[in-house]
């Protein structure tokens, strides 16, 4: 079995949904890439783009449309400048012309040319697309597309394109838990420490260490920019955004330029149970909040759930005890690697597995990997991560209205909160005590997700997303 990279799990992403924004705009641009590829771009007279089953159910709540017109326009989510989207959407509409790849202009009218097929499922996965181009000499161009969560994308029920270009067969293979236990016994090594072997398959020693870097400082920047703004987020549900008025409650009014004078002034401040129950709910509504708003923001390993992790790390750099950059690209190598044990063995997709496979995964990761950076061993770390995903399964994603935002956002203060109180149960615990392994709760958790009913997986048609909306106090 090929391996994944731990920061195929975490990278750079764009609100406010992996599956339902981030992986149809990579599937747009792949597109526009295989007709540039095949000489035929400047023949395309025609693009039609449908989208099928959750996709379709829930696509104007998480922005598809709005992922789908900027993939087929060449836009790159990692380098956009995110409050330009809504002007280029616009213009796109007014003119309906767009411009694919950024160089081959089109007619385009999306209430025409992008249809919601809501009573359609595709087969092989719930977050279905098809592109369909007409050539100027009658040939029509066809392909089809899944969003399989966590931003990757398979194209035609074949091998997911993104972990073919990228897996690797590393030198210690880690495709459970068990294994992962077995090779740090046989090499005397930490889960980090082995993860940042495997990793070399990918990219030199420095550039592993740089990367992770890059992620932390994004992490915090996306936290910053949480806590500056107020008003209310996008969509019908008017939701106010809180973390603004939060943070200035507890920073009693003071005004920070940047990003460090803010944690500095944190990390000097109280540190009682209460203030640092509050930071933790602080850091993980910024992030998500920011997710909502289409920002850019850490994927970890979903959108959707993107406020755990950076919580988690906001907490061990705040209130523990000699958390510096080694620190910090300990965490993430681990948080990625335990994050790739699900990918491969259950699912990240919330339109496959309900919540449970969004924010149950995140806090597991984040539960190791805090117990890693805390001084657990080995087996401590596992267990982590086990009790973590324990206490989410049957957890189910039902968004009110489609939006990323009620109640997804306060499951990411819960999510980092469990993995807190996973880490230092694990701590504190024998692990040769312990009944159930990660292993275990990896295969119950997909065995759930398969008996889940389907109305609980992303659809807004159960759950939470029945409730009339007008009752709704935001």
């Amino acid at each position: 079995m090929e391996s994944i990279s731990a920061f195929e799990i975490i990278k750079v992403g764009i609100g406010p949904s992996s599956s339902h924004t981030m992986g149809p705009w990579k599937a747009a641009e792949r597109f526009v890439n295989s007709l540039r590829r095949k000489g035929v771009l400047e023949k395309v007279t025609e693009i039609k783009v449908s989208l099928y089953g959750s996709l379709a159910k829930t696509g104007h709540g998480h922005g598809t449309d709005v992922a789908i017109l900027m993939g087929l326009s060449g836009e790159d989510f990692t380098t956009i400048d995110t409050t330009t989207i809504p002007d280029r959407v616009a213009f796109i509409k007014a003119m309906e012309k767009i411009g694919l790849g950024g160089e081959h202009e089109i007619e385009f009218i999306p209430d025409r040319h992008l249809v919601f097929e809501y009573g359609i499922t595709l087969e092989f996965h719930p977050n279905g697309m098809r592109f369909q181009a007409l050539l100027d000499d009658g040939e029509i161009v066809t392909c089809n597309y899944f969003s399989i969560g966590g931003g990757f994308v398979v194209r035609d029920g074949d091998d997911d394109e993104e972990i073919h270009n990228h897996s690797k067969v590393t030198p210690y293979p880690c495709h459970t838990a068990k294994e992962i236990l077995d090779t740090c016994r046989k090499l005397n090594l930490k889960v980090s420490e082995l993860v940042f072997l495997n990793e070399q398959a990918w990219r030199k020693p420095e550039e592993i260490r740089s990367h992770a870097l890059y992620i932390w400082n994004e992490i915090k920047e996306c936290v910053f920019r949480g806590v500056r703004q107020k008003g209310t987020l996008p969509g019908s549900l008017k939701v106010r955004r809180r973390a603004y008025e939060l943070s200035k409650k507890r920073m009693a009014g003071h005004k920070f330029d940047n990003v460090n004078d803010w944690l500095e002034a944190i990390k000097n401040g109280p540190s009682d149970f209460n203030t640092v129950n509050k930071w933790v709910s602080i850091f993980a509504l910024a992030v998500n909040e920011e997710n909502a708003s289409f920002g850019r923001i850490i994927t970890a390993p979903t959108n959707g759930a993107s406020g755990v992790i950076p919580a988690v790390m906001m907490y061990a750099y705040c209130f523990t005890p000699g958390f510096d950059d080694d620190t910090a690209v300990d965490f993430l190598l681990t948080a990625g690697e335990i994050g790739t044990l699900y990918k491969k063995g259950a699912t990240i997709s919330a339109a496959m597995g309900g919540c449970q496979a969004e924010i149950g995964v995140s806090s597991s990761m984040a539960a190791g990997a805090l117990a890693e950076i805390l001084g657990g061993t080995k087996e401590q770390v596992m267990q982590a991560a086990e009790i973590a995903m324990e206490h989410h399964l049957g957890m189910t994603c039902d968004p009110i209205a489609g939006l990323v935002q009620v109640p997804c956002i306060e499951r990411n203060s819960m999510g980092a909160m469990k993995a807190i109180t996973a880490a230092n149960i694990a701590l504190d615990e024998d692990p040769s005590a312990a009944r159930v392994s990660l292993d275990d709760v990896i295969k119950t958790m997909w065995e759930t997700a398969k008996d889940m009913n389907n109305k609980y997986k992303e659809t807004s048609e159960g759950g939470l997303a029945t409730i009339p909306v007008n009752v709704i106090e935001c």
